[in-house]
């Protein structure tokens, strides 16, 4: 069980109690950039992908959310009411929707209810500070290597050999558009770790095989993991 949902039981049942049940398939849009914000949710099953335009047309993915995450969150208590960014289901997904409105008359009525909102939007935040200071500060390839160290975080499975088996296959271009940059760029990076033996790939798995190189190059702060995760 990750950080969030540990911390946000008493939100959770609210969604379960209160909640509208909505399945999407694959690919299928629950919000994007620029409506309005009605909703808020909580993703009971399934992978969502966050992510925002960039002026120069490229996409950034922000985060890939999993089972009990709450998505659609940054517009309660807040006057701009419209998305921020776009989420799309990657595969099939069954979520609770909430609408803002109700939400925010539970978090009034409730401090404890109000806490927990509060820690979760905390984590989000210094999961996404954690992600802009590494592309601002590094550039494209520290962008690319923290990906690496979050995903191992996120999925990593130990391997016999001591490498760390990346548990979700991911193309180059979804590992540039953490990046916000093309998949040649991604390509180029991960042929030099290859050569260097920090990571294997197979089929589009990635086993990383010397973590702490990873950490160096980015001059890593060894945030807590809850935070160090792509999620």
């Amino acid at each position: 069980m990750n950080e969030q949902s540990s911390n946000s039981q008493g939100i959770h049942a609210l969604f379960e109690q209160y909640g509208v049940n909505l399945k999407v398939d694959k690919d299928q849009s629950i919000f994007l950039e620029g409506e309005r914000s009605e909703d808020v949710f909580l993703v009971k099953t399934g992978t969502i992908r966050i992510s925002k335009d960039t002026e120069s047309g490229k996409i950034l993915t922000l985060r890939i959310t999993g089972n009990n995450t709450i998505i659609g969150e940054t517009s309660i208590f807040c006057e701009v009411l419209y998305h921020s960014v776009s989420a799309n289901a990657v595969e099939p997904t069954h979520l609770l929707v909430l609408s803002r409105s109700t939400l925010e008359k539970y978090l009034s009525d409730d401090s404890t209810l109000m806490k927990e909102w509060l820690q979760i939007l905390q984590v989000h935040n210094l999961k996404n500070e954690t992600r802009l200071r590494d592309l601002l500060l590094h550039g494209k390839k520290g962008a690319l290597l923290s990906t690496l160290i979050r995903l191992t975080n996120t999925y990593g499975v130990k391997q016999v050999d001591g490498g760390i088996l990346i548990d979700r296959a991911l193309t180059n271009q979804e590992l540039a558009n953490f990046c916000a940059t093309s998949r040649e760029v991604v390509n180029r990076i991960l042929n030099d770790l290859k050569k260097k033996k920090v990571l294997s790939l197979d089929n589009g798995m990635i086993t990383i095989h010397n973590l702490p190189f990873l950490r160096t190059e980015v001059e890593c702060d060894n945030c807590p993991l809850h935070i160090c995760r792509i999620d």
